[in-house]
């Protein structure tokens, strides 16, 4: 495997009518999703510098072709056990948008399963009870081949002022 794997950039054509294209992976044995669109590339797992005074949730800083990243391990976002990183553990980089910038940063994930086309009618509403993240990082809750898959809203899991003060923490580029 080559250490960069262009998943998407966000300029691909859209979606076909009534579907929407997510990256799933896994977390703690669960499949998640995300808007393909949100995505930047995956990455193999690499090297983090921790950074001192930042939340708990953020590991630290990577490199990405001489910018800073900071790095987000959503386990500890969500309160989920934290693991040892394994070989299929990557780096997914998203775009999230802060004082109307695209800022590129680093989820880790325990693995990424595919990318796959969802009907909009095979997504409901997240779940009122019973699931084990906050409803409010969740924009619905997908229905394929037998299984579900967990849809975040990659926007609501840091907050902008809480991406704010994570990237105020963080050294910037020389």
């Amino acid at each position: 495997m080559q250490s960069s794997q262009s998943v998407g950039t966000g300029q691909e054509p859209a979606a076909a009518a009534g579907t929407a294209q997510l990256l799933t992976f896994m977390l703690d044995q669960e499949v998640y999703g995300t808007d393909i669109s949100q995505i930047q590339e995956v990455l193999e797992y690499r090297k983090i510098t921790s950074v001192p005074k930042t939340p708990d949730a953020l590991l630290g800083v990577i490199n990405l072709r001489g910018q800073v990243v900071p790095v987000l391990d959503l386990r500890r976002q969500f309160n989920m056990t934290v693991t040892d990183v394994s070989v299929n553990t990557c780096i997914v980089i998203v775009d999230v948008c802060l004082d109307g910038e695209k800022t590129p940063l680093g989820i880790l994930a325990d693995a990424v399963k595919e990318v796959l086309e969802l009907p909009y009618d095979a997504i409901s509403a997240p779940p009122k009870i019973g699931s084990r993240i906050d409803t409010q990082f969740i924009s619905g809750m997908g229905a394929y081949n037998g299984d579900f898959i967990i849809i975040l809203n990659l926007p609501r899991v840091l907050g902008e002022e809480e991406l704010s003060e994570v990237l105020e923490s963080i050294p910037s580029e020389s």
